[in-house]
């Protein structure tokens, strides 16, 4: 196409000349059925060449830009799970710090009220144990009492008898002890 319009050109350069010397492109013994043949070859070689080389190597460039894009699409997905994966792991840390408070929370709770059990116990114990004492005091001084009534007035008779000088009987002993006995207990 491009040698037709260029034929043209020089043609009608020569028609405006007006000079019947031999044109430009008989000059140069251009025949046109070889410029045919060769165009004719041009087109052949460049259909070859688009379809077996040109088209599959745009379709390929193609493909490896789609693969480019596609793969381009998957990080940035990988960083938004990534992202959202680390929001999801910084809250479930918080939720087992929130968690782990409140297990310590309650332990301390119950080991305070554990504490203060048994120090109400060991308490109740020790005063059990000092009301105890207490009664056995009680009674080891009522029983002490007892014994040093019954010591007293075995020493009064006795005191007696040698005052006296005499043997007292057992009636007369008896009647002394209670008389003895009825003085150191309003004492």
């Amino acid at each position: 196409m491009l040698t037709s319009f260029f034929l043209a050109a020089v043609e009608a350069h020569g028609a405006v000349a007006g000079t019947s010397e031999p044109s430009l492109i008989e000059k140069f013994g251009v025949e046109w059925q070889f410029v045919v043949f060769q165009g004719i070859s041009f087109l052949i070689l460049f259909g070859v060449l688009y379809k077996f080389g040109i088209k599959p190597t745009i379709s390929a460039m193609e493909e490896r830009q789609n693969k480019i894009e596609s793969g381009l699409k998957y990080a940035e997905d990988m960083k938004t799970q990534l992202a959202a994966s680390q929001q999801e792991t910084a809250k479930l840390i918080k939720n087992a710090q929130l968690e782990a408070t409140k297990i310590i929370e309650e332990s301390r709770k119950t080991a305070k009220d554990f504490a203060d059990k048994i120090q109400k116990e060991s308490a109740e114990r020790a005063t059990d144990q000092l009301a105890k004492a207490q009664q056995a005091i009680d009674l080891e001084h009522k029983k002490m009492l007892a014994d040093a009534r019954t010591e007293i007035a075995r020493l009064v008779v006795a005191t007696t008898e040698r005052v006296l000088a005499k043997k007292l009987t057992e009636a007369d002993r008896a009647s002394y002890n209670e008389t003895a006995t009825k003085e150191l207990t309003n004492v």
